[in-house]
């Protein structure tokens, strides 16, 4: 293991780690999060993502809600959260469409950051605008992030991302993808810059990345990334009839990823809703349950 990967997660972010269940093993355990379904649609197209809405509650993965939360309606519902689970440190926003594709994950961070200044505001996005609003994320009170990157070689990136919208304009194959990842490098680079403590997703996709995750990792340490979570592929949309990584690929790609960043293994695989401490009782339920959220979403 590298010396940047066996000194972890730089001590300068050690008391917001520690208090963030999606950045830290222990926080985990006993630290809780919300995540506020403010955005509406996305500007890239995975040939895994089915994005549907589960109002029923029965689907556990990222990208699924109940529907959508207006912006201005969040504050409510955090401070119902936290009456609920005293708990929560992190205020969340995970889609259920890309937080940068619109401006309302950035308007709900910046109600939710007058209101809660000791909450950490905590970002999910695809990255392709995240160089162009990294400022925007500092201002509302983003202190950590987490970028998804499955590969750093177009040819790759291709079998996984199908389009991508940029200003208005739909680029595929390897343009598409090398437009996406370049997007992604300078905007980890600039958003560590600004002091935000990122943390990169991998889409674990056998016979695709599961050779490519090495490379991914120390592309992003290079430009600043703080911690790696590698993420096993759910079958569906397009790789339906792909199989789920086992424990031994799951395994070589975290050791490729380790050689380069600490990597973080207690991820539940939370829905863009979800409420509560990780693997233990679940809050949304009890917070969306009983309202009629907008059912509208738009890719690109």
């Amino acid at each position: 293991m590298s010396c940047l990967a066996s000194a972890g997660i730089e001590k300068r972010f050690t008391h917001i780690s520690s208090r963030h269940p999606c950045f830290s093993g222990e926080a985990n355990m006993n630290r809780g999060r919300i995540h506020l379904p403010v955005s509406p649609g996305c500007n890239i197209q995975c040939r895994f993502c089915k994005r549907v809405f589960d109002k029923a509650g029965k689907e556990a993965r990222p990208g699924v809600s109940a529907g959508l939360l207006k912006p201005r309606e969040a504050l409510a519902l955090v401070k119902r959260a936290r009456e609920l689970c005293p708990e929560i440190t992190v205020a969340g926003i995970a889609g259920p469409g890309d937080t940068l594709a619109t401006g309302h994950a950035l308007e709900t961070f910046e109600i939710i950051h007058r209101e809660y200044p000791d909450l950490i505001n905590c970002l999910s996005t695809n990255g392709l605008l995240l160089e162009r609003y990294a400022e925007d994320i500092l201002r509302v009170g983003v202190k950590t992030l987490t970028v998804t990157v499955n590969a750093v070689e177009p040819t790759i990136l291709d079998k996984i991302c199908s389009q991508v919208v940029l200003d208005g304009k739909k680029y595929e194959g390897p343009e598409g993808a090398e437009i996406l990842i370049e997007a992604q490098k300078r905007g980890i680079q600039r958003a560590a810059a600004l002091g935000i403590l990122v943390k990169v997703n991998i889409v674990l996709v056998p016979s695709i990345n599961e050779g490519h995750i090495g490379e991914i990792a120390r592309a992003v340490a290079e430009r600043g990334a703080g911690i790696i979570n590698i993420i096993p592929l759910i079958p569906q949309h397009e790789f339906a009839g792909f199989p789920e990584p086992d424990c031994f690929e799951l395994s070589r790609a975290r050791e490729a990823a380790e050689a380069y960043l600490p990597v973080f293994r207690h991820c539940q695989h939370c829905r863009a809703d979800a409420a509560g401490i990780p693997g233990r009782e679940d809050f949304s339920s009890r917070l969306y349950g009983h309202r009629e959220l907008e059912q509208t979403f738009s890719h690109g």
